[in-house]
């Protein structure tokens, strides 16, 4: 309580102190200042009409203070000018409330209440506040974590693969995400290009990503045939995690020698083959996505890659909208976009990418990813 006149001070601290408020005293806003410095009260309550340091002067000083426990203060203006201007200088001040002389303590009782009232929701705000940018923050570590786990799992060079060019891409949503693809090398020389795009977004469904390419990994070593290998990690799959996830995936055994592939979809979009006379071919998922049912069946298709030929394995994060608005991109449309000649895989996804994909930085609505596989011309 700042006030130069000791009576009405002395008068009105008595007053509270039976209310059942402690208070301590100050005569001017310079020792009320020092004061402060020593300890924050919870509330102040200042005279507006003071010598040296009137009650606009100090809490001028209040409020420019480093400290927030000093600058935040609440403080009641106690003036005895009546009428709106005086009410709007208390304001503009800085005061929180303001009680007119004469006072009347049931007012300025509820008024002290109210302000502690507030007082004490602005802290607990701050404190909820304090705790979330907490857990922000440890999820902005953990996540980034996993996104240095997951992209250990996507290879960032394409495989040694003489007369064969490989380009890929891959974007989450946020840090990690829930698509995945990969190549390994099968027990007959084949090579094994997979992708999958496990339901949802962010760490769980990263977590699907990673258990996808150990059981990819599994099923390569201990089967010959895409079809048995997708018949394997489907199984194993759905042993872990009943029918409560699922994924789609989709696999292009290679043979790099004769340019043969055996494809095997569950629940994936199409791939697109690309031939070098210009025309695509789209091959459709012949079995549902992985996880759903205990027994699938997985069929094979085959096609032969000449040279100049390639195919392109992709996420659903492709049939976005367009990049001008209007209709959403689809199988068919992405088919009509690779019609025609490519000098490599880089200037197909290049392609791809410029029509389909949003810029770089710009929010995505999916996961994208998308791998494609071309056959040398010499």
């Amino acid at each position: 309580m700042i006030d130069d006149d000791r009576a009405s001070r002395r008068m009105l601290a008595r007053a509270l102190s039976e209310a059942g408020y402690t208070c301590q005293e100050a005569t001017s806003g310079i020792e009320a200042l020092e004061m402060l410095q020593a300890a924050a009260p919870s509330l102040l309550l200042l005279d507006f009409h003071m010598p040296e340091l009137n009650g606009a002067e100090v809490l001028s000083r209040l409020r420019g203070d480093e400290d927030p426990a000093i600058a935040q203060l609440p403080a009641i203006m106690l003036t005895g000018d009546g009428g709106e201007e005086s009410e709007v200088r208390c304001l503009e001040a800085g005061a929180n409330d303001f009680v007119t002389k004469p006072i009347n303590l049931p007012v300025l009782r509820a008024r002290i209440d109210t302000q502690l009232r507030l007082q004490s929701l602005r802290r607990q705000l701050q404190h909820q506040n304090d705790e979330l940018e907490a857990w922000r923050e440890n999820l902005e570590r953990d996540l980034a974590a996993a996104r240095l786990t997951q992209q250990s799992l996507i290879p960032q060079k394409p495989p040694p693969l003489p007369g064969w060019e490989v380009a890929a891409v891959y974007r989450p949503v946020i840090q990690v995400g829930g698509d995945i693809y990969g190549w390994l090398r099968m027990t007959d020389r084949r090579t094994l290009f997979w992708m999958a795009d496990a339901t949802g977004h962010g760490a769980a469904a990263a977590l699907l990503t990673t258990l996808a390419k150990l059981l990819f990994h599994h099923g390569t070593a201990e089967h010959a045939r895409p079809a048995e290998i997708m018949e394997a990690v489907n199984n194993d799959f759905r042993s872990i995690f009943g029918a409560r996830s699922f994924m789609t995936a989709m696999c292009v055994a290679l043979n790099p020698s004769s340019g043969q592939a055996c494809i095997v979809g569950a629940g994936h979009p199409p791939l697109v083959v690309v031939r070098q006379t210009g025309t695509t071919e789209l091959i459709s998922s012949g079995a549902p996505p992985l996880g759903l049912l205990e027994r699938s069946q997985f069929e094979e298709s085959k096609i032969d890659l000449q040279r100049g030929d390639g195919f392109l394995l992709h996420t659903d994060g492709l049939f976005g909208q367009s990049k001008k608005g209007g209709e959403h991109w689809t199988p068919e449309r992405l088919q009509s976009l690779l019609r025609g000649r490519h000098i490599s895989a880089e200037a197909m996804l290049g392609k791809l990418l410029e029509q389909v994909a949003p810029a770089e930085g710009t929010p995505l609505a999916d996961d994208l990813a998308a791998l494609v596989v071309r056959r040398a011309v010499s």
